[in-house]
This record gives C-alpha cells, sequence and structure tokens, in this order.
C-alpha cells in the first residue's frame, strides 16, 4: 500500500459506507469544516469546501428519496409543477417525500443525482488525504504520498501553503505570506475542478445540465443581514435565460471557473474575513464539525425515513 492510499483508507474508516449518500455526506462536510477550525490560517480550501459539500447535501437529500417507494398515487407527468411542490408541503412530510420521488424523477434523471453523489466522494478521496498527512507531517508527508498528476496544482498548491505558513512564522503581518496561502489554496480549488469534477460532468444529460446549473448555488451569509452579498448563484451569474437555453453551464470549466473568480472567491473571502470567536461564520462551521444538520435537511430526511417504513423499504 502506497503512502498515499493508507491516508486515504485511514480517512474512510471513520466514514458510513457510499449508499448512506446522506450520512457520508454531514460526514464528509464535519471532517472539512474541523479541518478549517484547525487551522483557519492555512486550510482555507477547506472551509469553503465544507460549505458547498453542505450545499451538495441538499442534494443528496433528494437523492436518497428517490429510493423510497411512492406512498400516493404519482401524479400526472405532465400535470407536475412548483404549485404542486407548494402543495405537497402545505400537506405531510410522506405527500413531501412522494412528490420530490415524482419530480425529481421525470425532471433530473437518476444518473445526474449520481454524478452529484461521486463528485462529492471523488473530491474528498482526491484530496482530504493530503490535508490529513499535512496536519501529520508537514509537506515531506504530502510529497511522499502525490503522484506525478498532482504535481502542478495538489503539491504546488500544498508547497505555497507552506511557504506562506513559514513566513508568517517570522512576520505574522506579512501581506505576502497570506498571498501565498491563497494562491496555494487555489490551486487545490483548481485541482479539484479540473481533474476530479470535470470529469464527472461531461456524463451529465442534457436537461440535467440545466437543473444542476440552476442549482449550483453557495450561500456564505452564514444567515445574517450584512452577509447577504457572500452568496454566488451560477444561474445569477451567468444569466438565467442564457443557462435555461443551456449556452452557459456549471458542466463546462470555462464557464464554472469564470463564476468561480468572479463571484464565489469573493464572496468566500468576504465571509471568512469576518471570522473570528463567537462570529457567525464559527457557529456554522461549528454546527458543520458537530454533523448538525439544517432545519430544512433534517425535516426532508425525516420524511423519507418515514415514507420508507410505511412502505417497508
Amino acid at each position: 500500500m502506497t503512502e498515499r492510499e493508507a491516508w486515504v483508507a485511514m480517512l474512510e474508516e471513520g466514514l458510513p459506507g457510499e449508499v448512506r449518500a446522506v450520512a457520508r455526506n454531514l460526514a464528509i462536510t464535519s471532517v472539512y469544516a474541523a479541518w478549517y477550525l484547525e487551522k483557519p490560517e492555512l486550510f482555507k480550501w477547506a472551509g469553503m469546501a465544507a460549505f458547498a459539500s453542505r450545499q451538495v447535501g441538499l442534494a443528496l437529500v433528494l437523492f436518497e428519496m428517490m429510493h423510497a417507494p411512492s406512498m400516493e398515487v404519482q401524479r400526472k407527468r405532465e400535470g407536475a409543477g412548483i404549485g404542486d411542490l407548494f402543495g405537497a408541503l402545505l400537506r405531510t412530510p410522506v405527500s413531501l417525500a412522494s412528490f420530490l420521488h415524482t419530480f425529481a424523477a421525470d425532471r433530473l434523471l437518476f444518473s445526474d443525482f449520481d454524478v452529484i453523489r461521486r463528485g462529492n466522494n471523488g473530491i474528498y478521496r482526491d484530496i482530504a488525504w493530503a490535508h490529513a498527512a499535512y496536519l501529520h507531517g508537514g509537506i515531506d508527508e504530502v510529497e511522499a504520498g502525490c503522484g506525478r498528476e498532482d504535481g502542478e496544482l495538489m503539491l504546488g498548491g500544498f508547497r505555497l501553503i507552506d511557504e506562506g505558513r513559514r513566513a508568517l512564522a517570522a512576520d505574522p503581518g506579512s501581506m505576502e505570506a497570506r498571498f501565498r496561502i491563497r494562491q496555494g489554496n487555489i490551486l487545490l480549488l483548481r485541482h479539484e475542478q479540473q481533474h476530479t469534477l470535470q470529469p464527472l460532468f461531461e456524463t451529465v444529460s442534457p436537461a440535467g445540465r440545466i437543473v444542476v446549473s440552476f442549482g449550483s448555488e453557495l450561500d456564505f451569509s452564514c444567515g445574517t443581514e450584512e452577509g447577504r452579498s457572500r452568496k454566488a448563484s451560477f444561474a445569477g451569474f451567468a444569466g438565467f435565460l442564457e443557462t435555461a437555453a443551456g449556452l452557459r453551464s456549471i458542466t463546462v470549466e470555462k464557464d464554472r471557473w469564470a463564476w468561480i473568480e468572479q463571484e464565489v472567491l469573493p464572496a468566500w473571502e468576504a465571509a471568512e474575513g469576518s471570522f473570528c470567536s463567537g462570529s457567525a461564520i464559527e457557529r456554522q462551521l461549528l454546527g458543520m464539525a458537530a454533523q448538525e444538520g439544517d432545519p430544512l435537511r433534517t425535516l426532508t430526511m425525516a420524511a423519507g425515513a418515514f415514507s420508507r417504513r410505511l412502505g417497508g423499504g
């Protein structure tokens, strides 16, 4: 077993199996949040990844519910729409579970949901080990586990982060050190986008590309009024008409990276700038680290579990 395989295996031991998509996502989100809280001055990627993974978790709730048996007579496919969603919300959790099952199956192919699940797992498997290795043995441990394909972005990113760490130790006020750390974390993000996500996104169906694009939103506001600008919506950035027509898509690397550079990173950096003991962003990350689900996820998970029990699943 290689150094990298040993780290991956160690991190895998603490996770639920892949068939438990929602529980596994909560655990992955927890790991990212805990790493950021441990090293907020270094692990910028992990902090942003915690918020991104939490957002993916909402889609995975729906993905998991698609396994649940429908408890009502299915609605006519041509009649399902947003009005039906609000109707389901106003009735019972079982109605919501049944409706979401039918609505999602009609509008987003099951395989497209699976891409989201695989992406969440793939990013964790591809990058998480290096964070654990760095915490344990520093840059030497990361270098020992990196392969040739990791050199430019993954290893390059951690080398910049380590250079920044050493510079900060010598001069805590060094802007150059902080710049190196930022650039190193951006290289990790670039690695994630190019090597892990893009091959998966290329398998998404044409209809799925539109739905996934509209569903791509990151919220770093932490529920605060002053944080309203700390949200990043792909459709809002690319244009609703362009997104609906498929002219711009989150599954296209150049479109996605333009959104990340121009909207996601500034929103995250604005949110992270408020990080301190007792801040809203710290409370959010502490909740993620403790695997606390948000109210919508908790309600939907409960509805799905209840529906499966009634159906004998």
